[in-house]
């Protein structure tokens, strides 16, 4: 039991780096066992669970609490873990074959890490996730202050985040429904700026002043197309990165994943100071990022037009 503040946050801190595990492997084996536009359907469904586990998050934790207390999320965590550890145990075999790995040593750990910075799609692919994952956190950070202080609806908050989340989940499904037919970069480029439009219509009827019913209804739905974003993207996203690098899957898995989540609460964070009481802070930011990573998709496809075999 913790007996402070700094003990409890410890205690976090040591279940987020456990929690990073499972999330690195998913990956890498989905890049063991997949290659191409495969992979970014196989991506896909992968992310859709990252995506829509925290969306849902709080709609559990208010369960848990309503049916037992707080304490019992903590014992949550433990059976959670314990599911874990037993399916895997269980159910997956190693999928890397043993010729195939590499020696956990620090100068082949830089040697990957340099191969990755040099390598220009995998470099443009991991800015493009960080601010894409960044859009996703910064919703997440604001959006139950936003719910409470701009439009009152604070209880009803958990039930209405995770019905949104549970319905923009179907942006996955779509996505490893048509990017073998469509391709990864097509998706991620059109998925971006289809949300430069709808956030910069969403900035320009905040300003309005419309009555706060109706803007309610459409915050629900922009929020709404911003899940629905990233699940057209960052499976795409992810496998983009993770396709030149199937040597180095782990390592690869490791360096995406972490990279673009410091960025990524880096910029929550940051956005979260800006809250004022309105939505334009969050929507300001989310229509700034978004435009910047389109304009990196556009370089990319130069990119690629030039240097065609990397």
């Amino acid at each position: 039991a913790s007996s402070s503040v700094e003990m409890l946050l410890l205690s976090r801190v040591v279940m987020g780096l456990g929690a990073a595990g499972p999330r690195v492997v998913a990956l890498a084996i989905v890049r063991d066992l997949y290659s191409g536009r495969e992979m970014a359907k196989m991506m896909s469904i992968a992310m859709m669970i990252f995506t829509l586990v925290p969306a849902i998050a709080p709609m559990l934790g208010a369960g848990i609490i309503f049916l037992t207390s707080w304490r019992a999320i903590f014992l949550a965590f433990a059976l959670f873990a314990l599911i874990i550890i037993l399916w895997m145990g269980l159910r997956l075999p190693e999928p890397l074959a043993v010729e195939n790995r590499r020696p956990f040593r620090l100068p082949q750990l830089m040697a990957a890490l340099v191969e990755m910075i040099q390598h220009p799609t995998v470099r443009l692919s991991m800015l493009v996730q960080c601010l894409c994952l960044a859009m996703l956190f910064c919703m997440i950070t604001l959006v139950q202050p936003i719910y409470d202080v701009v439009f009152d609806r604070a209880e009803s908050f958990p039930f209405w985040f995770g019905f949104i989340a549970l319905m923009s989940g179907t942006g996955s499904l779509i996505n490893a429904s048509v990017v073998v037919r469509l391709g990864m970069r097509r998706m991620v480029t059109w998925a971006l700026c289809g949300q430069i439009g709808l956030s910069a219509l969403m900035l320009l009827l905040e300003s309005l002043h419309l009555p706060n019913d109706t803007m309610f209804g459409l915050f629900v739905a922009w929020q709404t197309s911003v899940f629905f974003m990233a699940g057209l993207t960052l499976g795409n996203l992810n496998a983009m990165a993770m396709e030149p690098m199937g040597h180095i899957a782990g390592m690869a898995a490791s360096i995406v994943g972490g990279v673009s989540t410091i960025f990524a609460a880096a910029a929550a964070a940051t956005v979260g100071l800006l809250f004022d009481g309105s939505i334009a802070p969050l929507t300001g930011a989310i229509l700034l990022m978004v435009a910047l990573a389109f304009l990196i998709m556009l370089h990319m496809a130069r990119v690629e037009m030039r240097h065609p075999a990397e």
